[in-house]
């Protein structure tokens, strides 16, 4: 692997990502995407007791697709890198349990997804581990019950505030050639800009999307038009619009080829305020729709952003500021597969 300017990854080797696997919640799948996700579920509970339980489900369901699509078996994976945004990672720690896989437990709040993708490839390019499962999950009811208050209790919310996505998404990673490379990463720096709301995480986090893409920019001496689609991960309805203009100002016109994951999930008259966000938006967006876009074509090179709100509750109740991250990731659409 080979250092690119200050912040970015050139993988010396051919990655690829040789399946993916989804699973969501019941207004996921009421989405315009729902035809590009594995499994789906028409109520919050998954079949399960609990939303705990139910997030642990969708990552089972995910990794599990994954797997089936590859034509393996979890014993045979070298690492498994997972994250979800409860105290403690407990839905990818307990998945991690009843798999049996050595485990890298991550967390990057919503820039999970890019974070366990980028590090895998990497443990791969050096020689450390030959197939990884990278996996992220998140769910309304648990998020909401953490960071902000439990749905039953029925608060008002402001029209800059997310809905947490109901999901989980899996990638299996190896040296094994398929149609879908992973040709570089950019990995983010915190940035804070005294956003203190956490009904507004769209605010909050453009400037570590600003960041990051810039940075990618830079490193790898590449522009806008080098991609067929940026996409960042849950920006929403609020953040899209300052990320773009952030990049303007600095002479990087992204508006042609950018989209958001929170915005490309649900339709715009579904009930999810600003759009939606979580570990799984990124992830099942892009193991989801994006990867079967490259496979068929309609896209030969893509730069996936997640984003990272690094708050915790205890954290908003002292007034901090909400500090945020973005990492990126480069997939390439391999010809003649």
């Amino acid at each position: 692997m080979a250092k690119m300017g200050q912040q970015s990854w050139l993988y010396n080797n051919a990655i690829y990502i040789n399946a993916s696997g989804t699973a969501v919640g019941p207004m996921e799948a009421d989405g315009p995407l729902s035809s590009f996700f594995d499994q789906t579920y028409d109520e919050l509970h998954c079949n399960q007791d609990n939303w705990e339980l139910a997030e642990r489900q969708l990552m089972k369901d995910a990794i599990h697709a994954c797997l089936q699509k590859a034509g393996k078996d979890h014993s045979e994976m070298d690492l498994f890198l997972a994250g979800d945004l409860l105290n403690q990672n407990v839905t990818a720690n307990y998945v991690a349990k009843e798999l049996g896989i050595p485990f890298l437990c991550m967390f990057g709040a919503c820039s999970t997804s890019m974070e366990t993708l980028a590090t895998g490839a990497s443990l791969i390019d050096g020689g450390f581990a030959e197939q990884v499962i990278a996996a992220v999950s998140s769910h309304n009811a648990t998020a909401e019950r953490q960071f902000r208050y439990p749905t039953e209790y029925g608060g008002q919310k402001p029209k800059t505030a997310t809905f947490t996505v109901t999901g989980s998404g899996a990638a299996l990673l190896s040296k094994r050639k398929s149609n879908i490379r992973i040709e570089s990463a950019t990995i983010g720096r915190v940035m804070d800009y005294g956003t203190k709301d956490p009904f507004d995480m769209g605010s909050a986090m453009a400037p570590a999307a600003y960041d990051t893409i810039k940075t990618h920019f830079q490193d790898m001496g590449r522009s806008p038009q080098d991609y067929d689609l940026i996409a960042t991960g849950d920006l929403s309805a609020v953040g899209t619009p300052i990320v773009r203009d952030m990049l303007k100002e600095d002479g990087f016109d992204v508006e042609e080829v950018h989209n958001d994951c929170g915005l490309m999930i649900y339709h715009s008259d579904q009930p999810v305020f600003s759009g939606g966000s979580g570990c799984a938006c990124s992830a099942v967006v892009t193991y989801g729709k994006l990867l079967d876009e490259l496979v068929a074509g309609r896209y030969k090179k893509i730069l996936v952003v997640a984003t990272g709100a690094l708050m915790s509750p205890t954290m908003v109740q002292q007034k901090e500021s909400i500090p945020a991250i973005a990492h990126g990731v480069v997939l390439v659409r391999e010809e003649g597969m």
